[in-house]
């Protein structure tokens, strides 16, 4: 009887492992059949005229919203991710060798900022568009502005090489890519002036949705590497990491360090070379949201 069930159950693991493994194909074959889909797409355009206090503030956005933390301050890409089999080389967005962006025209800058599509229809991989999706008009066109005047220099390659089993979830849908997670019929918001308020702070708090998810709840990022921490929940209630930082001075003290209070150093998957550039109203205005406004999604505002 027992040999029985140890051949049955042996059995039994075996096709369970074989549904694992058929699975996983079907997944993978989905995945990339996924990222190569073409999204048509309407995109609004935008009238830029690249004078110098719109490229300066153009820099400061790219400096501080987290662009430069994977295309390198100079814009040439740099390895992102190399853990857990996954790769990410972040692509050159210069109109050097390896550049990708030599013949991008403002609609094509704004399609793949905003929307997350690229020029040609294909799914962006990895940017969190989302964090950029509800930039103003004139945000958007101060960032365009400055990439656009960006100096060509050479960069690497882009790579995108994920495991099996992330593209698997990706092509079940257990994954989303930016263009999915967008609602590109929303009109952009309007502009919010630079202020020491929750209403800035909100503005300001979408570019933590890529990893905080768009109720800023935290929890896994999701395609992350397995050695990439949960991201903290910065909304209200049980857990939340703002209970962590009674005053704006000690939050403040926190994005320029990368320390907690008691001294604890924070993963360094953060940002924190983007977080210290932004100014004081930046850093005052989202901790001022983050402390007094309930935990919506930040992201449709």
């Amino acid at each position: 009887m027992v040999s029985k069930w140890v051949k049955r159950t042996s059995i039994a693991l075996a096709a369970l492992a074989l549904l694992g493994v058929a699975t996983a194909g079907v997944g993978k074959v989905l995945g990339e059949r996924k990222m190569a889909r073409s999204i048509a797409l309407e995109v609004r355009p935008l009238d830029i005229v690249p004078d110098t206090g719109r490229v300066d503030h153009g820099r400061y956005l790219y400096n501080t919203r987290g662009c430069a933390e994977c295309h390198g301050a100079d814009g040439a890409g740099k390895t992102v991710v190399r853990d857990g089999g996954m790769t990410v080389v972040a692509p050159n967005i210069t109109a050097g060798p390896n550049g990708t962006t030599a013949h991008y025209r403002v609609v094509d800058w704004v399609r793949t900022v905003r929307h997350g599509v690229k020029p040609n229809g294909n799914p962006v991989m990895m940017m969190p568009s989302e964090d950029y999706s509800r930039l103003s008009d004139e945000d958007m066109a101060s960032l365009v502005a400055f990439l656009q005047q960006m100096r060509p220099v050479p960069g690497a390659q882009t790579v995108i090489d994920v495991p099996v089993p992330v593209k698997a979830l990706y092509g079940f849908g257990v994954i989303q890519d930016a263009s999915e997670k967008i609602d590109h019929t929303l009109a952009p918001p309007q502009i919010v002036r630079a202020s020491v308020t929750p209403a800035y702070g909100a503005y300001v708090a979408a570019t933590c949705t890529g990893c905080h998810g768009a109720d800023l709840a935290g929890g896994r990022v999701p395609g992350a590497p397995p050695a990439w921490p949960p991201a903290s929940r910065l909304a209200p209630g049980k857990g939340s990491a703002m209970k962590r930082y009674p005053t704006a001075d000690a939050f403040i003290a926190m994005l320029r360090t990368g320390h907690r209070p008691d001294g604890s150093a924070i993963s360094r998957v953060m940002p924190f070379g983007s977080f210290r550039q932004m100014n004081e109203t930046d850093m005052r205005a989202l901790y001022a949201y983050l402390h007094s406004v309930p935990g919506t999604t930040v992201a449709q505002k």
